[in-house]
Formats: C-alpha cells, structure tokens, sequence
C-alpha cells in the first residue's frame, strides 16, 4: 500500500503534474493509445496527468495522460501520405548492398539483408 500512496498525487505538488496509481486515473482522461483506438489524437494539448506503475526492476514505468475533451480527430490519411508511407517502408526492405526487397524490414543491428550478413551461411544451405 505504501507503493500506491507514492504514486498518488492529485494536486502534482511531489511530481509537477497531477498523479494517480496505475489503473486508478479518473474519467475524462486517457493515453496516447487509448486515444488513438477512440480515433483521436491529443491535438496539441500539454500533457494533463500521469498514472505511475511502482513495481518495475528500472523504476517506475509511466504512461502521460491527456484531456479527452481537449482531443481532436485522427487526420485521415491522404493519398500523398499514404505514398510517402509506402517510399519508407520500401526503403526499410531494400538492402543497401545487394539492392533487392528483403519482403521484411532490414534489422538495424545488421544493416544489410540476412543473405549478405551471413553469405557463408546460405551457400552451405
């Protein structure tokens, strides 16, 4: 119980901005994905509280809250947009070496497609 009280701060005088335990912040506020599957977005708006997690091995894990009633619709997605989403996405699956579409995003710890990390690997296959 004493974890909770830590994380229980209405007025935000210990934090800065209002405080609540995790699972307990009251109506009328809601996260980034929460939001976003009620097709919203914070439009802008400062973050209004927080909800604190006490138990974690790295500290505390936090989630910022925002007004609901502050929030504005999701954009909807224009055909320049959704181009300029599909030019990305292609150049995350074209490897920068041998040039071709991986079909998956190239790993950023290796920089190249699985074939031209591992070349020894799939000629012996």
């Amino acid at each position: 119980m004493a974890a909770l009280a830590k994380c229980f701060d209405p007025t935000g005088a210990r934090y800065g901005i209002p405080t609540y335990p995790w699972r307990c912040a009251p109506d009328g506020f809601a996260t980034r994905r929460q939001l976003r599957a009620r097709g919203l977005r914070p439009g802008g708006q400062p973050i209004a509280a927080q909800v604190l997690r006490p138990r974690c091995r790295r500290g505390p894990l936090v989630a910022y809250l925002y007004r609901l009633e502050k929030a504005k619709p999701v954009r909807p997605m224009t055909p320049a947009k959704r181009r300029a989403l599909g030019c990305a996405m292609r150049a995350r699956r074209t490897c920068p070496q041998c040039r071709r579409d991986a079909g998956y995003v190239i790993p950023v710890s290796l920089g190249v497609c699985v074939p031209c990390a591992y070349p020894d690997d799939q000629q012996a296959a």
